[in-house]
Protein backbone atom coordinates (compact mmCIF):
# COMPACT_ATOMS: atom_id res chain seq x y z
CA UNK A 1 0.00 0.00 0.00
CA UNK A 2 3.17 2.74 0.81
CA UNK A 3 4.87 1.12 -2.36
CA UNK A 4 1.31 2.64 -4.68
CA UNK A 5 0.92 5.70 -2.46
CA UNK A 6 4.84 6.78 -3.19
CA UNK A 7 4.51 5.84 -6.81
CA UNK A 8 1.19 7.53 -7.17
CA UNK A 9 2.82 11.16 -5.64
CA UNK A 10 5.54 10.74 -7.66
CA UNK A 11 3.65 10.64 -11.02
CA UNK A 12 1.76 13.83 -9.81
CA UNK A 13 4.82 15.33 -8.83
CA UNK A 14 6.21 14.50 -12.25
CA UNK A 15 3.03 15.81 -13.69
CA UNK A 16 2.64 19.33 -11.84
CA UNK A 17 6.48 20.08 -12.84
CA UNK A 18 5.59 19.25 -16.61
CA UNK A 19 2.55 21.76 -16.40
CA UNK A 20 4.58 24.89 -15.29
CA UNK A 21 6.05 26.94 -17.88
CA UNK A 22 10.01 27.41 -17.92
CA UNK A 23 10.96 30.64 -18.25
CA UNK A 24 14.41 31.80 -19.62
CA UNK A 25 15.77 34.98 -20.61
CA UNK A 26 15.98 35.90 -24.81
CA UNK A 27 16.98 39.41 -25.98
CA UNK A 28 14.60 41.10 -29.13
CA UNK A 29 14.33 39.84 -32.09
CA UNK A 30 17.35 39.73 -34.17
CA UNK A 31 19.78 41.03 -31.35
CA UNK A 32 22.89 39.74 -31.02
CA UNK A 33 26.18 41.79 -29.39
CA UNK A 34 27.16 43.71 -32.66
CA UNK A 35 23.85 45.34 -32.29
CA UNK A 36 24.18 45.84 -28.98
CA UNK A 37 27.76 48.25 -29.44
CA UNK A 38 26.04 49.84 -32.24
CA UNK A 39 22.75 50.97 -30.30
CA UNK A 40 25.77 51.96 -27.67
CA UNK A 41 27.58 54.16 -30.35
CA UNK A 42 24.22 55.82 -31.92
CA UNK A 43 23.37 56.99 -28.23
CA UNK A 44 26.70 58.42 -26.86
CA UNK A 45 27.26 60.05 -30.27
CA UNK A 46 23.39 61.75 -30.38
CA UNK A 47 23.53 63.08 -26.69
CA UNK A 48 22.64 66.72 -27.09
CA UNK A 49 21.65 68.60 -24.42
CA UNK A 50 22.41 72.59 -22.60
CA UNK A 51 21.22 73.84 -19.23
CA UNK A 52 22.41 75.94 -16.38
CA UNK A 53 21.27 77.16 -12.92
CA UNK A 54 22.46 80.19 -11.11
CA UNK A 55 21.61 80.46 -6.82
CA UNK A 56 22.40 83.97 -5.19
CA UNK A 57 20.93 84.18 -1.73
CA UNK A 58 22.93 87.31 -0.02
CA UNK A 59 21.13 86.75 3.78
CA UNK A 60 22.75 83.23 3.66
CA UNK A 61 25.78 83.84 1.90
CA UNK A 62 24.88 81.30 -0.64
CA UNK A 63 26.61 82.18 -4.48
CA UNK A 64 26.84 78.95 -6.64
CA UNK A 65 25.89 77.97 -10.86
CA UNK A 66 26.52 75.70 -12.87
CA UNK A 67 25.89 75.53 -16.89
CA UNK A 68 26.81 72.41 -19.38
CA UNK A 69 26.50 71.98 -23.04
CA UNK A 70 27.02 68.46 -24.77
CA UNK A 71 26.52 67.84 -28.52
CA UNK A 72 27.55 64.10 -29.08
CA UNK A 73 31.04 63.35 -27.21
CA UNK A 74 32.19 66.97 -26.60
CA UNK A 75 31.15 68.60 -23.36
CA UNK A 76 32.23 71.48 -22.02
CA UNK A 77 30.76 73.59 -18.98
CA UNK A 78 31.55 75.56 -15.74
CA UNK A 79 30.90 75.83 -12.31
CA UNK A 80 31.53 78.37 -9.37
CA UNK A 81 30.97 78.65 -5.47
CA UNK A 82 31.17 81.61 -3.60
CA UNK A 83 34.00 79.96 -0.81
CA UNK A 84 33.71 80.93 2.74
CA UNK A 85 36.83 82.92 3.38
CA UNK A 86 35.76 85.44 0.45
CA UNK A 87 36.99 84.27 -2.76
CA UNK A 88 34.86 82.92 -6.16
CA UNK A 89 36.19 79.48 -7.00
CA UNK A 90 35.63 78.90 -10.92
CA UNK A 91 35.80 75.76 -12.50
CA UNK A 92 35.84 75.60 -16.45
CA UNK A 93 36.09 72.00 -18.08
CA UNK A 94 35.19 69.81 -21.16
CA UNK A 95 35.29 66.09 -22.08
CA UNK A 96 36.08 65.33 -25.77
CA UNK A 97 35.71 61.60 -26.42
CA UNK A 98 37.66 59.62 -24.57
CA UNK A 99 40.05 62.00 -23.34
CA UNK A 100 38.75 62.53 -19.35
CA UNK A 101 37.74 65.51 -17.90
CA UNK A 102 40.06 68.15 -18.27
CA UNK A 103 39.18 71.07 -15.66
CA UNK A 104 41.28 74.58 -15.52
CA UNK A 105 40.38 76.06 -11.64
CA UNK A 106 40.53 79.81 -10.88
CA UNK A 107 40.06 81.61 -7.77
CA UNK A 108 39.05 85.75 -7.81
CA UNK A 109 39.26 87.80 -4.73
CA UNK A 110 41.83 87.48 -1.73
CA UNK A 111 41.27 85.06 0.69
CA UNK A 112 40.06 86.64 4.14
CA UNK A 113 40.86 85.70 7.94
CA UNK A 114 39.71 87.46 10.74
CA UNK A 115 42.46 89.10 12.46
CA UNK A 116 42.24 86.80 15.33
CA UNK A 117 40.18 83.95 17.46
CA UNK A 118 39.62 86.46 19.87
CA UNK A 119 37.09 88.35 17.40
CA UNK A 120 34.40 85.64 17.65
CA UNK A 121 32.38 85.06 20.30
CA UNK A 122 33.98 82.58 22.51
CA UNK A 123 32.10 79.60 23.09
CA UNK A 124 31.97 79.86 27.08
CA UNK A 125 31.21 82.96 27.02
CA UNK A 126 27.70 81.79 24.93
CA UNK A 127 25.20 81.66 27.44
CA UNK A 128 23.78 77.62 27.43
CA UNK A 129 19.68 77.97 26.70
CA UNK A 130 18.37 76.07 29.71
CA UNK A 131 15.84 73.24 29.49
CA UNK A 132 12.63 72.45 32.44
CA UNK A 133 11.48 69.30 32.47
CA UNK A 134 7.80 69.42 31.28
CA UNK A 135 5.33 70.47 33.82
CA UNK A 136 2.45 67.64 34.40
CA UNK A 137 -0.97 67.82 33.74
CA UNK A 138 -3.62 66.21 35.34
CA UNK A 139 -6.83 65.90 33.77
Amino acid sequence: MNTKVVLLLGAVALAAADSFPSYSYRGPHGSSEESFESFESYESSEAQYNFNYAVKHDPSGNDFGHQETRDGDNTQGSYYVQLPDGRLQTVTYFVDGDSGYIADVKYDGEARYPDSYESFESFESREAPRYAPPRRVYG
